[in-house]
């Protein structure tokens, strides 16, 4: 028999979680706050508990799926978690997942936190991974359970590092992606439509990453690791003088732009802390100073 698991919290990414290992064969407690959304994973093999407390009779292994840090401490309030390992892939601040590790291991259990770096319906499909933090003893003997959510990424014992990374990934997934929205809006204004764009776009994000001369990514890394930002022919100061221009024409074309302005703020301030003959990578000092 697999290893029984508890889901605790059945919204949207808690149900797909449930019945990934339902499907999986694992042996499957649920409870949530509002028990009829449960019904569905119930017909399909789920054993629904009537109070979080008592689903913990089921399994060692508690996953919890909730808005916030909150919600589990308001389920769990009173429960006897000795013994427990609790995976809690909620979202919240690194130092709230670190409180959060406290107030478990008072009660006799042991925290894992995560982030799962794919929506609902990417749960258990290939290329799907969570981030894991906390205490490594209590993840070994559950990561072929919860390796059916998706690989199992453990960056470290401290509770927090696994909300850093993922809050890290998804600064960067939204910020390109809305810069790409950005410049679709901007083109538009000119009659451009998004797909006729797309490709370009397509193609520099690929080049960032790549080895060629526009892969950018590695070389910034290698920078800024260094702490060594060579400006060459290209300075910071070059740079910042092109993101007002991108300011104006995101104002001429009666557009949003906060977006643009916020990014010229910050070259401006690197440029203005000794940075303008440096390069584009010499930015992280000012983001680590603000």
């Amino acid at each position: 028999m697999k290893t029984p698991v508890i889901v605790i919290g059945l919204g949207p990414m808690g149900a797909a979680m449930a019945r990934t290992f339902l499907e999986n064969g694992h042996p499957t407690t649920v409870w949530n706050r509002t028990p009829s959304k449960a019904a569905p994973l119930v017909k399909d093999g789920a054993t629904l508990a009537p109070t979080a407390a008592e689903a913990l009779a089921a399994s060692e292994l508690v996953v919890v799926s909730q808005t916030d840090y909150k919600a589990m401490y308001d389920s769990l309030d009173g429960a006897d978690l000795k013994g427990r390992v609790i995976v809690n892939l909620s979202s919240g601040s690194p130092g709230e997942l670190r409180r959060a590790g406290e107030w478990v291991s008072e009660r006799g259990g042991a925290l894992l936190t995560g982030g799962v770096m794919v929506p609902p319906p990417g749960i258990g499909q290939p290329g799907a991974y969570v981030f894991y933090s906390g205490p490594e003893g209590a993840l070994e003997p559950h990561r072929e359970a919860l390796g059916e959510l998706g690989d199992v990424t453990f960056v470290g014992e401290d509770p927090g590092l696994s909300m850093l990374y993922y809050q890290s990934q998804i600064y960067v997934f939204w910020s390109t992606l809305t810069a790409y929205m950005h410049a679709v809006a901007l083109l538009g204004t000119a009659g451009v439509s998004a797909q006729e764009f797309r490709p370009f776009a397509a193609s520099l994000l690929t080049e960032l990453a790549g080895d060629g001369p526009m892969g950018f990514l590695n070389q910034l890394t290698e920078e800024m690791e260094a702490g060594v930002y060579p400006g060459a022919d290209n300075t910071l100061r070059m740079q910042a003088v092109g993101a007002d221009h991108v300011v104006e024409a995101a104002r001429e074309a009666g557009i949003d732009a906060a977006g643009p302005t916020a990014l010229r703020e910050l070259f401006w301030r690197a440029v203005d802390a000794g940075h303008g003959t440096d390069g584009l990578s010499a930015v992280i000092e000012a983001v680590r100073r603000p």
